[in-house]
């Protein structure tokens, strides 16, 4: 009885696919009548009547994404200026750390490292390659 039901079941399925192709194959043939069997001469006039009937009286835009509050929004990339660069200087030379420094200026901790170097207040991790002897 149960074998029977799936079946049965497996029969449904497989009409209902056939169907379902069958409709896949006329819709495109159905749609392009469309515009004559409405009277229209081009598939543009019958687009034209059917936004006109819809109320719309332009192309339809895509949907514009909704900007993130303020607070969220990506920063524009900060300008460092020479009164920046003199305020990391004069930090740097009172003892402040980079974090520090970079807290009290709003800028990122790689950018007081980057003014640092360029400064030249910063110590080089590898030490200079020992000059080669001169033959003898």
């Amino acid at each position: 009885m149960v074998t029977e039901k799936i079946k049965q079941l497996a029969e449904l399925k497989a009409k209902a696919a056939k169907i379902e192709a069958s409709l896949e194959a006329q819709r495109p043939a159905a749609l392009a009548a469309l515009p004559a069997e409405f009277g229209f001469d081009s598939l543009s006039a019958f687009i034209k009547a059917l936004r006109a009937a819809a109320g719309q009286k332009y192309k339809v835009k895509a949907a514009k994404a909704e900007k993130a509050p303020k607070a969220a929004r990506r920063r524009k990339r900060g300008r460092i200026t020479e009164e920046v660069k003199a305020a990391v200087k004069a930090a740097t030379e009172a003892g402040q750390t980079g974090a520090e420094i970079a807290k009290e200026l709003g800028i990122s901790p790689a950018s007081v490292q980057n003014v640092k170097k360029e400064l030249g207040l910063t110590k080089s991790r590898k030490p200079a390659p020992p000059e080669a002897a001169p033959a003898i």
